[in-house]
């Protein structure tokens, strides 16, 4: 393997990033504080306690997915869309390197930047509500886990997308919805038993319940079940980001 080559892509997409600091990193970390004000004042007022414990600590775990999700795709689609849109891919396709470090490269910096976000995140919300971590090293799997799973899922829009508004078409239009809609800030216990079987079908459930346990031991969903799901769509995209360098789909185009 061409450590080199893995490392020279990975730190230009981590320069990128310390260039566009205001976006990468504060943007982000302002939006999930408004969140904790706006939501932790206006419904946390309301609602004070969910399963035994307070409002604002138990959207901490569904408001670090939120950014999670969002970052790793966004990160990872930008990173290997930018060099199809200047052309610069071809220099990287016609490299000796394989497409296994190609993707490293990648994917790598996206999952770096996103777990970095989300420990920031996560120190800002010590500044609003207490948290409590009963099991860090699972915390920190599920943070891995869930952000190469979306970062491979991010390179393969960015492969797919043929403009800018397609770029931004599926983080914001399908995973932010499917993140508020998939118990970020509130039990998926307290809907009525259809809807809470509707929701069963949205597999961001299963990644923000089986984050959430690793902060609070509240099990919406068996804990299992959500490395199951995780584990499986991690398989699914890396399937899918072969096939494309197998076939070269919109690669050269």
């Amino acid at each position: 393997m061409n450590i080199y080559a893995i490392r020279a892509i990975y730190c230009f997409e981590m320069a990128r990033t310390w260039r566009t600091l205001m976006q990468s990193v504060v943007s982000p970390v302002i939006s999930t504080s408004l969140y904790f004000i706006v939501f932790g004042t206006t419904i946390g007022s309301r609602i004070q306690y969910v399963n035994g414990m307070s409002y604002g600590a138990f959207i901490v775990p569904g408001l670090i997915m939120l950014s999670l999700l969002t970052q790793s795709i966004s990160n990872a689609s930008f990173g290997i869309y930018f060099p199809r849109f200047t052309g610069t891919i071809y220099e990287i396709l016609s490299a000796p390197i394989s497409y296994v470090e190609i993707v490293i490269g990648y994917v790598g910096s996206a999952v770096t930047k996103s777990v970095m976000l989300g420990i920031i995140i996560l120190a800002t919300a010590h500044l609003f509500v207490p948290v409590q971590i009963n099991h860090p090293g699972f915390m920190l799997l599920f943070l891995l886990l869930t952000s190469f799973t979306f970062a491979l899922f991010g390179f393969i829009i960015g492969v797919w997308a043929d403009n800018f508004e397609k770029l931004q078409f599926v983080p914001l239009l399908i995973i932010t919805p499917l993140t508020f809609l998939g118990g970020s800030f509130y039990s998926i216990d307290m809907l009525p038993p259809l809807w809470r079987t509707v929701a069963l079908f949205n597999p961001v459930v299963y990644l923000v319940s089986g984050f959430r346990w690793s902060f609070q031991e509240e099990n919406q969903v068996n804990i299992g079940i959500c490395l199951s799901v995780t584990i499986s769509c991690l398989a699914l995209f890396t399937g899918i980001v072969a096939w494309i360098f197998k076939t070269g789909y919109r690669l050269k185009s």
